[in-house]
């Protein structure tokens, strides 16, 4: 069965090598934790997986298509497909439905947005603001959709962030470091959203350096160890049984780069 994501030999580089053949898969209805020190590279792996930069060498496919070898609207249709939430939520001032509900809206096609348009003129109901209503249910902020979103705390500014991203059910949905300034209980609300986010079929990436989060969430896991992965397997297996010496130290609380 083809991989809803998947990486083949890429490296990309700054200054210096960043990544060096690194390749992985993600499927429908997984959660893939990418850990490793700070400074890593864990974002610019998200980066390219999320279509922001083109790796220096190597593939990476979305269903199978190469999304460096179609054309540039091909690739912002794929692009569509995929959401991202930031460490840090960038919301506008405006009501917390509204924040929820600009994904669902300029993700929809020119033709999309015209008869959205004409429908909210004639004033015809359209399903954008129920969609972005259930996802902040998702998210434990049923009831603050009037409320501006500035004046929200970290921690519910950043589960609107993620509401955004899951309101309009995107494919893969790409999460870096997103609880890592966050309460226990603003953590626990995402962590059941991800999982909310298993349950629809989306592929999750989460980029974190809180092991015993990716222990609880995640289905595999990737080390990522000076400029490749050290290992990728089943979470249990790789925290309670590495094969990979570095990851042994690593997960063990050693300094490993």
């Amino acid at each position: 069965m083809t991989a809803l994501l998947e990486v083949t030999d890429v490296s990309h580089t700054y200054d210096e090598a960043v990544f060096e053949g690194v390749s992985l898969s993600v499927e429908r209805g997984e959660v893939l934790a990418v850990i490793g020190p700070s400074g890593v590279g864990k974002s610019t792996l998200l980066r390219l997986l999320a279509l922001f930069e083109r790796p220096d060498r190597g593939s990476i496919e979305f269903e199978g298509t190469d999304v460096w070898a179609v054309s540039e609207g091909q690739r912002l249709e794929m692009r569509r497909n995929v959401g991202m939430v930031f460490q840090e939520a960038s919301l506008f001032d405006a009501p917390v439905l509204r924040n929820a509900e600009y994904g669902l809206r300029v993700r929809q096609s020119w033709p999309d947005r015209v008869r959205r348009g004409v429908a909210d003129l004639v004033g015809r109901r359209n399903g954008t603001s129920e969609t972005a209503r259930e996802a902040l249910s998702v998210v434990g902020l049923e009831g603050k959709e009037a409320q501006n979103a500035r004046s929200l705390s970290g921690g519910e500014a950043q589960r609107v962030a993620f509401a955004r991203a899951l309101a309009y059910d995107p494919g893969v949905l790409l999460l870096d470091e997103p609880t890592s300034d966050l309460d226990p209980r603003n953590t626990a609300l995402l962590e059941e959203a991800i999982d909310e986010a298993r349950q629809r079929e989306i592929g999750v990436v989460l980029a974190t350096h809180d092991m015993h989060q990716a222990e609880r969430v995640a289905d595999r896991v990737a080390v990522v160890l000076g400029t490749g992965i050290a290992e990728i397997g089943p979470a249990e297996r790789v925290f309670e049984a590495p094969n990979d010496d570095r990851t042994r130290k690593f997960v063990a609380g050693e300094l490993v780069y």
